[in-house]
């Protein structure tokens, strides 16, 4: 089983299909000397690239720092299933937040990929997006919570068709047999997401925000105003942003506590004749199960179908992830055995203990912002996050960034050597479950 070359232009990315599909060549020089701005973003996925958009739009001028390339973690590696929602199970949080406060989160869930919608339009970003998702449903509970989030779907007024589709009919969604019925969202889809973020780099750029890549951050003063150090430079800012999620480090060992980065992995097949890539997905969907160790798929613009899922809290990787994704993938599609696999890689997620984004302001920092652990909502909930850290950071709404801020956030037990390996031994007794 070979895995491609990844295309020059792509040194220095991750190595994945969007590495090797991307449509447009940027680069950013590391930064040298110093600089100074309203705003420093440290982080160049999508939540930093978002911010940057958001408070450029609004006349901020704004520094963005990356280690690696733009893109580089899990905003270019992600499995590109932009789906409405930005958490798990909100209504756990209707002790601190209230009814009214579990709908607004609830509605900013949609608005979360209707800001997505809008930015690929306003700066005309090619990223194959595409519309139609589906939920899917192994066990006869997981047709019970369909039932339920339709109906609160539809008291919300959610603007997009919904389909709940019996097990007689998931034909007409996915050609496997392994799946008991479905509730389909039109307003939810899949994309290119490294595609959109370079899209997002060259808008930000083209706002003014000044962007350096290989420069990761060495060194925070804090103060009236932040000094943000690198090891060829330093950024002068009357505030922060930290916008690294699960690639982090050591920046500030309180934000870092409170997320567990999760392995997360994905192959791409050869592309498939047309018709049996019809058969797989008839109706071009992003779809996912409903297990903790869940599936996620889809097929790509150039008719591959790509495989994901495997979410790994031990902090090890497989030695070969297309040999450990291969055999989950047949057991949802055995009509693609001897299918060449064509692409595979890996990357960490942000999780966080109680699944909701954490968007705050650093206690006792009042200048320095967060955002991280989306907990596999990444897509969306990082520009609803942009969007949020905007408004509060100038003054607008900001009653929305409190709401999320209200929530508290457990730090995970452990420190850095015993985390991973006590959140897995956790997560054995949540997969454990998914057997009844």
């Amino acid at each position: 089983m070979m895995t491609r070359q990844i295309a020059a232009q792509a040194q220095n990315h991750a190595p994945s299909y969007y590495a090797a599909s991307t449509n447009r060549a940027l680069a950013f020089a590391p930064l040298q000397g110093e600089q100074e701005a309203d705003v420093c973003i440290v982080g160049g996925g999508f939540s930093g690239l978002n911010t940057a958009i958001e408070l450029a739009e609004r006349g901020l001028s704004v520094v963005l720092l990356e280690a690696h390339r733009i893109g580089w973690g899990a905003s270019g590696r992600n499995g590109g299933q932009l789906i409405r929602g930005v958490g798990h199970d909100v209504e756990q949080f209707l002790p601190v937040l209230g009814e009214a406060g579990v709908d607004a989160l609830k509605h900013m869930g949609f608005e979360a990929v209707d800001i997505v919608r809008q930015r690929i339009e306003r700066y005309a970003i090619d990223c194959d997006l595409s519309w139609g998702y589906c939920d899917l449903a192994t066990k006869t509970r997981h047709l019970d919570g369909f039932q339920a989030e339709y109906a609160d779907l539809q008291r919300l007024g959610y603007a997009h068709p919904l389909r709940l589709v019996p097990g007689h009919e998931m034909r007409e969604v996915i050609g496997s047999d392994r799946y008991l019925g479905g509730l389909v969202d039109m307003g939810s889809g899949h994309l290119h997401p490294l595609n959109l973020a370079l899209g997002e780099a060259a808008a930000a750029q083209s706002l003014g925000v000044r962007l350096f890549e290989q420069s990761i951050v060495e060194r925070i003063d804090h103060g009236q105003q932040v000094r943000v150090h690198t090891a060829q430079g330093c950024v002068r800012a009357q505030q922060l942003v930290l916008a690294g999620n699960a690639y982090l480090g050591n920046l500030d060992r309180t934000l870092a506590g409170k997320v567990l980065p999760a392995g997360s992995y994905i192959i791409a097949t050869e592309p498939l004749p047309e018709a049996l890539g019809h058969e797989l997905l008839p109706q071009n969907m992003a779809v996912c199960d409903q297990r903790v160790a869940l599936d996620y798929f889809r097929l790509s613009a150039d008719g591959r179908l790509l495989f994901g899922g495997a979410c790994h809290y031990s902090g090890r990787d497989p030695k070969d992830i297309a040999r450990y994704m291969q055999p989950k993938m047949l057991k949802v599609f055995p009509q693609l055995q001897g299918i060449g696999i064509d692409y595979q890689w890996g990357g960490m997620i942000g999780i966080g203990a109680n699944r909701l984004p954490q968007i705050g302001r650093l206690a006792g920092q009042p200048n320095v912002y967060y955002a991280q652990a989306y907990s596999g909502h990444g897509l969306n909930a990082t520009h609803l996050a942009g969007r949020l850290l905007a408004e509060a950071i100038c003054g607008q709404l900001q009653g929305r960034f409190d709401l999320f801020a209200r929530v508290p956030h457990p730090t995970f037990p452990g420190g850095q050597r015993l985390r991973s390996p006590l959140l897995a031994l956790g997560m054995l007794w949540y997969r454990f479950k998914d057997l009844f």
